[in-house]
């Protein structure tokens, strides 16, 4: 399984929407970083699974959350490029 690092702006994203559900409720805000890590751990463990989506950069979808996490598969690790809103900006 390779290592992971979030650029800075998918880091804020991530933050940002985590903040947002805990607002809602605290237990919301835990599901939601439960299954954006569940993603990123996935994505690790097999990183040419996911679509394709920006060549090279690929996506995985929350099944829970309107969220999809976008990488880059690096030789030494995942770049994770963004965690998207994608009924916001589905036009990222």
């Amino acid at each position: 399984m390779k290592p992971h690092r979030f650029h800075f702006a998918a880091d804020a994203e991530y933050a940002e929407a985590a903040k947002y559900y805990a607002a809602i409720s605290p237990e919301l805000g835990g599901r939601f970083y439960d299954e954006i890590e569940r993603l990123v751990a996935e994505i690790r463990q097999e990183p040419s699974r996911f679509r394709v989506y920006d060549a090279p950069a690929r996506r995985h979808f929350s099944t829970m959350f309107p969220y999809a996490v976008i990488y880059l598969e690096q030789a030494d690790f995942i770049w994770i490029v963004a965690v998207m809103h994608f009924k916001r900006n589905p036009i990222y």
